[in-house]
């Protein structure tokens, strides 16, 4: 890993969790990560109720756009967090992978929403604290 590590975090849409969870990474790590999100399908447009929760914490995701899953970004990142893709993510050799296990924000309502925020606030906390040790 290099001194600027590049996480990527994938779901399906692109549109919640991956997008709630780059907005952390970025708030909390500044310019010490290069920060990447995906889906393997992504969507037409980031999800209201997660911009919503994000705007709440002083987070602005709306400049924001579901991307394409591709294979050139997965294998330029060091860290790739999967959430809820499954089989649709590959997997490279050379690459930490975790998988969070969270709910899909996606028709939630709000309360839901922010419980989503806060878990993910929680594990982006603990893996930016990982990459610090591994520098």
């Amino acid at each position: 890993m290099t001194d600027k590590p590049s996480v990527l975090f994938v779901c399906v849409h692109n549109a919640g969790r991956s997008q709630m969870a780059a907005a952390w990474l970025r708030h909390l790590a500044g310019d010490t990560v290069e920060v990447r999100s995906a889906g393997s399908a992504p969507a037409d447009q980031i999800n209201p109720a997660a911009v919503d929760a994000m705007r709440e914490v002083g987070i602005d995701i709306t400049d924001q756009t579901p991307a394409r899953l591709t294979r050139e970004t997965a294998e330029a990142s060091d860290v790739i967090i999967t959430m809820g893709c499954g089989d649709a993510c590959p997997v490279f050799p050379g690459r930490r992978y975790e998988d969070w296990k969270l709910t899909d924000p996606a028709g939630q309502p709000l309360d839901v929403v922010r419980q989503v925020r806060d878990d993910i606030r929680t594990r982006v906390v603990e893996l930016l604290a990982s990459l610090e040790r591994t520098r």
